[in-house]
Parts: structure tokens; C-alpha cells; sequence
């Protein structure tokens, strides 16, 4: 499950420059000129990560920054600060605003993409590509392949996707709610019970080899991976 980028840069010349290499290195990309346009977009639909320039026509990048860290939608959303900003000051004034991470212009594409997986593997790890793998049961995002001891599970995209961010996320309850806005996306409109229905397909793929009981029921709240 490839991540949306959404850059926030009002030069058309680096927004562009950005937008190739990111398309280039297999993500989607979407482009706005202002703080106002970004926050219209996000509100649309939540994107995987946001590459923020700091200097923006009317709302700054640290102000968008520091509002979208106070926001419960958007509070954990990835995000890196992109300025020519190139003092110490500056940077501990970008990190501290809720940025995860802080390049300078002028920048190396390759290092920018770098830094983008760097980010995503760290913040949001069920939107990399990285294999993943526990007590037997392994997950790879980039062949949507899954094998429980060594023997392959067939998983729909959605149970896939589902047990992708709960590999990714062990020994913490989430509720209906937060698994929809996660593994559906929190513009997709469904009832919450349709999480039970693919838990019940998820745990029915995983019982022959012995692993639904991983997914454990929290009475009260919803569901958790158990990681051990």
C-alpha cells in the first residue's frame, strides 16, 4: 500500500522537481502552493506524508505544522519541513513545530527520497514496503505475499492490508474507528461492523496454521495483535 505525498511548495520549479522524483521512486503525488490549499487537501483525504516548505504565501509551514500537530486527525501524520533555512535555530524551530524531519534547500532528490522511506519506516511503518515478519508469520508489502510457517496464507487485498498494520502495530488496542481511518482511510465512509467481518476472515485464513489467535478481542474497545 504505496503512501499519497501531498507537497506544500509555492516555487512551481521545486514542486515539480520534488513531485518527479517521488513519482519516479513509486509514490503518489499531489501538489498545492499554500498552507490553505494543503489544508484543503488533508481535509479531502488524509494523505501518507507531507513534505511542508517553510516559507508559504499567507499561513507559514511551521504554523500548518504546528496546527496539524494539534489536530486529533492529524497528529500523526509524517511530516518534513523543506526550507532554505540553514541555522541550528532554525531547525530546532521546525522540529519543535511537529516536523519529523528537516531538509535544506538546496537538496539532493535522492536524499529527499531517502528521507521520505526514512520517515515513513519510522512513523508509519504499514506504508513502507518493508517485510515483516513475527513469531512465524511473515508479511512482504512489496511481493503482497504472506507465509505462516513457511506456508503461503491467501488473504483478500483487504485482510491483507488489515494485517499488515497490525503486524506493524503489535500489543496496542485499536478501536473499530481507528482501524478504519488506518487500513480503509478516514474519507471512506463504511459502518464499523465491517471491521468484524474481516477479522472473522482474517482469523478463519490464519486458523489452519495456528496464528488467529494473535488477533486478540478487547472487550470494550476493539482488537489487538498480539506480538509474541
Amino acid at each position: 500500500m504505496t503512501p499519497t505525498i501531498l507537497v506544500v511548495e509555492d516555487e512551481p520549479a521545486i514542486q515539480e522537481l520534488v513531485a518527479i522524483n517521488l513519482r519516479h521512486a513509486g509514490f503518489p503525488v499531489v501538489g498545492t502552493a499554500s498552507a490553505e490549499e494543503a489544508e484543503s487537501a488533508i481535509r479531502a483525504t488524509l494523505p501518507g506524508l507531507l513534505i511542508l516548505d517553510w516559507m508559504l504565501p499567507g499561513k507559514s509551514g511551521i504554523a500548518l505544522a504546528k496546527k496539524l500537530r494539534g489536530e486529533e486527525r492529524t497528529r500523526e501524520l509524517p511530516i518534513i519541513m523543506l526550507t532554505a533555512r540553514v541555522h541550528e535555530e532554525d531547525r530546532v524551530q521546525g522540529l519543535e513545530s511537529g516536523a519529523d524531519d528537516y531538509v535544506v534547500k538546496p537538496f539532493s532528490p535522492k536524499e529527499l527520497v531517502a528521507r521520505v522511506r526514512a520517515v515513513l519506516r519510522r512513523r508509519a511503518p504499514h506504508l513502507s514496503e518493508e517485510a515483516v515478519e513475527i513469531g512465524g508469520l511473515a508479511l512482504n508489502p512489496a511481493t503482497h505475499r504472506v507465509f505462516a510457517d513457511k506456508q503461503p496464507v491467501d488473504l483478500g487485498p483487504t485482510e491483507f492490508r488489515l494485517l499488515l498494520f497490525f503486524m506493524t502495530h503489535t500489543e496496542r488496542a485499536y478501536s473499530r474507528t481507528q482501524l478504519l481511518d488506518e487500513v480503509w482511510g478516514d474519507h471512506v465512509f463504511i459502518e464499523e461492523r465491517t471491521v468484524d467481518v474481516h477479522i472473522r476472515r482474517l482469523r478463519a485464513a490464519l486458523e489452519p496454521f495456528g496464528h488467529e489467535s494473535r488477533i486478540e478481542t478487547v472487550r470494550g474497545t476493539g482488537y489487538r495483535f498480539r506480538g509474541d
